[in-house]
């Protein structure tokens, strides 16, 4: 989570909370826990990969879905989705002050993102829930929170 430049406000995530709340600091003193967003469950990577690939199929567009179609594609949608922020300076998190017309804009532009990034793992074989799993562990070392709490370098930066 990233903290306001002056300092007087930061989140952070309390990693052995098992409720996933997020911990608000104000002047170094922790607040009052507020629930974090949190995901429905449904649907799931895979729900998303097959509701694609059905898709796909009806239209016959794998021939054109293929890697290096599918990475442009995800980044053209990822410019898509930097114009809805160009201009606005900072948006805090929750984005107060967007209307809904501009929520829902955003909510199918990184949809379109999700969707050609889940695409792309299947062409490539890669299971992403597993590949996440195993990325999470490496920056975990990387990153061990006890030395890293606060900062926002990167790993090569931080000294023994």
């Amino acid at each position: 989570m990233e903290a306001k430049e002056n300092g007087s406000l930061h989140a952070s995530v309390d990693e052995k909370n098992t409720n996933s709340e997020v911990h608000v600091k104000q002047n170094g003193h922790r607040a009052a826990a507020e629930p974090r967003f949190r995901f429905t469950p449904e649907p799931s990577l895979e729900d998303i990969r097959q509701m694609q690939a059905e898709f796909t199929d009806q239209r016959d567009w794998n021939q054109f879905h293929q890697p290096r179609n599918l990475l442009l594609a995800l980044v053209g949608e990822v410019g898509e989705v930097s114009e809805l922020f160009q201009w606005r300076g900072e948006v805090a998190e929750g984005l107060p002050g967007w209307s809904e017309a501009e929520r829902e804009h955003l909510a199918q532009e990184l949809s379109d993102v999700l969707i050609y990034l889940v695409e792309l793992a299947e062409k490539c074989r890669v299971d992403l829930p597993q590949a996440v799993l195993r990325k999470m562990a490496l920056n975990r070392l990387k990153y061990p929170a006890s030395k890293v709490h606060g900062s926002a370098k990167k790993y090569t930066e931080y000294q023994d």
